[in-house]
């Protein structure tokens, strides 16, 4: 990872172990760096897994692997590779997949079926199989190591660790969740993001989980943007060990489900956060919340047409209070919207009403506003009960130097 980190980064939290889970790391040497770039994370037999992956029509062979995989529920290990997608890579690539679930599934006596792959880097290299297997093999070799460690095993241009928890009651008992991510470019998810890895003791049933996990992707993932590119490789899994001894959830109606699902739904949106705090060349995380459309979904789109928009976004970098660059993503969206309706604040400052700015706007608590690192930019559409928050970060010249210079 480069060594200065985001001027929004967030410390790695404290997160315990999870029983049932145990994380290596090792040295590939995918790219000429010293640091590890494998992670290999053993489950307890049993251990259910969810997932969401990219809706990019050209997905890496990691994702078509895991979508396979997923139909069946059940996981034993994970493995990620960093610095290579081995995306865009034909038959190489493929082989590349199922000689890691075999080497893995080997060492742990279980079916390929059960090794969930992933791979996050440069598009269109094939990843080398003998530096993946003897990455593995150091790696079966390492001694467990913590979140962090792993999190920052998982990183490509990410500036800082990312990593969230949170626990639930569910039957009485006390369950935990704990999730490492990784995403700072390429950021555009239509369903999960990035890489991104959750892990919980409760005992929660396949489909459950699948269900759960996908309500709370809508509200975290779906909802940030760095850059409007969406990955060849998003793929985010949940495992549930079912260390915690809970009567397994398996239905919505399940005494502790509803705890389960907000724990999920918050430990989604805390990692969703990170990513955005850690966009490429970021100085500023944004919030975007628009109200009154004509339904959920437009406001959405709405919402993403400012957070994608490049003239709104290096306007917040330069903290400058332009807000006739939010009508001009407002009006492109192509959702419903009425100009004589529209209304746009900043922070608390209502800037404009009614197809007009605010009789006797001040500029300046705006620009006070601007000069901090976390904004808020709302938008009410006057139309309906539509609603929906997205989150962003400015787009500065930081962004251009690491994507330019980004395979050297």
């Amino acid at each position: 990872m480069p060594h200065t980190p985001s001027p929004l980064a967030r410390p790695f939290p404290a997160m315990p172990p999870i029983a049932g889970v145990t994380p290596h790391v090792a040295r590939a040497h995918y790219k000429s760096w010293d640091r590890c770039d494998l992670t290999f994370i053993t489950l307890a037999p049993g251990t259910s897994v969810a997932g969401v992956t990219t809706q990019s029509k050209c997905p890496s062979p990691e994702v078509e692997w895991c979508r396979a995989a997923l139909v069946l529920g059940q996981a034993r290990a994970l493995v990620v590779n960093a610095g290579n997608a081995n995306a865009f890579t034909g038959q190489r690539g493929r082989a590349a997949v199922e000689a890691i679930a075999a080497r893995a599934a080997g060492h742990l006596g279980c079916q390929p079926s059960d090794i969930f792959v992933a791979s996050t880097g440069v598009i269109g290299v094939p990843l080398p199989i003998d530096k993946a297997e003897a990455g593995l093999d150091a790696a079966f070799a390492a001694a467990p190591c913590s979140w962090e460690d792993a999190a920052n095993t998982i990183g490509t241009t990410d500036t800082f660790a990312k990593g969230a928890m949170t626990t639930a009651i569910v039957d009485g008992r006390t369950v935990t969740l704990v999730g490492i991510i990784k995403g700072s470019g390429m950021i555009a998810p239509d369903m999960a993001t990035m890489l991104g890895f959750i892990f919980t003791d409760a005992a929660v049933e396949p489909v459950f989980l699948q269900a759960a996990l996908a309500e709370a992707n809508r509200a975290s993932f779906a909802c940030i943007t760095v850059d409007s590119d969406t990955s060849t490789s998003d793929t985010v899994l949940a495992f549930a060990t079912g260390a915690a001894g809970n009567a397994p959830l398996a239905a919505s109606d399940d005494a502790g489900a509803d705890a389960f699902r907000a724990a999920l739904s918050d430990l989604c949106l805390q990692l969703a956060h990170l990513v955005v705090r850690d966009g490429e060349g970021a100085s500023k995380f944004i919030e975007i919340a628009v109200t009154g459309a004509e339904s959920d979904a437009s406001a959405r789109t709405i919402a993403l047409s400012i957070a994608n928009s490049p003239l709104v976004k290096t306007a917040i970098a330069g903290e400058d209070a332009n807000w006739g660059r939010v009508v001009m993503a407002v009006g492109k969206a192509g959702e419903p919207a009425e100009r004589d309706l529209l209304s746009i604040r900043f922070g608390d400052t209502q800037v404009a009403q009614g197809g007009l700015a605010v009789e006797g706007y001040d500029e300046a608590p705006v620009a006070g506003h601007l000069k901090g690192q976390d904004i808020e930019i709302g938008v009410d559409l006057g139309r309906g009960e539509g609603r929906a928050t997205v989150w962003t970060c400015d787009l500065t010249h930081g962004y251009i130097s690491i994507n330019a210079d980004y395979r050297s």
